[in-house]
C-alpha cells in the first residue's frame, strides 16, 4: 500500500487529542491514521471512540517503544509502504509528511523532520545535548544527523518490518544510529515544530539529562557490540 500510515502514539493525551488527529483527518484525507492508545488512564481513548478513530488500545502503559511498534506492526501486517511517528501533543506539523515521502521516493530508508537543517541550534543545556549526541552518531557512523531528538520520523518498508519483526527497536537516537551502522540510508528536511499547548510533557530537566546520558552511553557503547536481532 503506497499511503502514509500516520502513527500517533498517545498517552494520557486528551486536551489534545481531538486537535492533532482532527486536523490530520480534515486536512490531510490521503494519509491513513493509527491512534495507538498507550494504557491511557484519562478520556483520550473515549474521545477517539466518539469520533469512531481508528484506534488501537494497549492493556498497560508499554512506553513510547512499545507503543510506536505497535503501530509499525499494524503498518507491516497491513503492507504499508511508508509510517511515520507522530506525536500526540500537537508538536507535530502534518503539512511536513507530503515533503517527507518525496524526499524518501529519492532512496532513503529514514527521513526526519529536523529543526536544524539550515537554522542554528539555540545555546541551551538541552542543545548542549543533542550537540553530543549528533557528535557520538557522526563519530560512530559518520552520518551528520543535525537534529537527532526530532521525533518526527518516517520509515520505508524495509524499516518498518525491521521495527515490526525486531526486539529492542525504540523510536530514539540510538536506535536511528544503529540502524545507519548496518546500512541504513537517512536524510533529513527542514521543519519547524510548535511548542505544546496543552498537557505536561515527561521530559523536566531531571528526566531530560538522564535520557540524553542515556542516549550517549548507548551510541558509543552499546550500539557497537549489538547482535542484529532476527526472530
Amino acid at each position: 500500500m503506497d499511503k502514509v500510515l500516520v502513527v500517533i502514539p498517545a498517552y494520557n493525551e486528551a486536551l489534545n487529542i481531538e486537535r492533532v488527529v482532527g486536523e490530520v483527518i480534515t486536512n490531510y484525507p490521503m494519509f491513513d491514521y493509527v491512534i495507538i492508545n498507550d494504557g491511557s488512564t484519562d478520556h483520550t481513548a473515549d474521545i477517539c471512540r466518539k469520533h469512531g478513530w481508528k484506534i488501537i488500545d494497549l492493556p498497560m502503559n508499554l512506553g513510547l517503544a512499545g507503543a510506536f511498534q505497535t503501530g509499525l506492526k499494524y503498518a507491516h501486517r497491513r503492507g504499508y509502504r511508508y509510517a511515520i511517528q507522530f506525536d500526540g501533543d500537537g508538536q507535530h506539523r502534518p503539512e511536513y509528511i507530503l515533503p517527507m515521502k518525496e524526499k524518501m521516493d529519492e532512496g532513503y530508508d529514514i527521513v526526519i523532520g529536523s529543526r536544524f537543517v539550515t537554522g542554528k541550534k539555540p545555546r541551551s543545556m538541552r542543545m548542549l545535548g543533542s550537540r553530543l549526541l549528533s557528535g557520538s552518531i557522526w563519530f560512530t557512523t559518520g552520518v551528520k544527523v543535525s537534529d537527532p531528538t526530532s521525533g518526527m520520523r518516517m520509515f520505508n518498508r524495509k524499516m518498518i518490518k525491521e521495527f515490526a519483526d525486531g526486539l529492542n527497536y525504540g523510536p530514539e537516537p540510538d536506535t536511528i544510529s544503529y540502524l545507519i551502522s548496518q546500512g541504513a540510508k537517512v536524510a533529513e528536511i527542514p521543519v519547524i515544530m510548535d511548542e505544546r499547548i496543552l498537557g505536561e510533557s515527561y521530559l523536566n530537566p531531571v528526566n531530560a539529562a538522564r535520557y540524553m546520558g542515556k542516549m550517549l552511553f548507548s551510541i558509543l557503547l552499546v550500539q557497537s557490540i549489538r547482535i542484529r536481532d532476527r526472530r
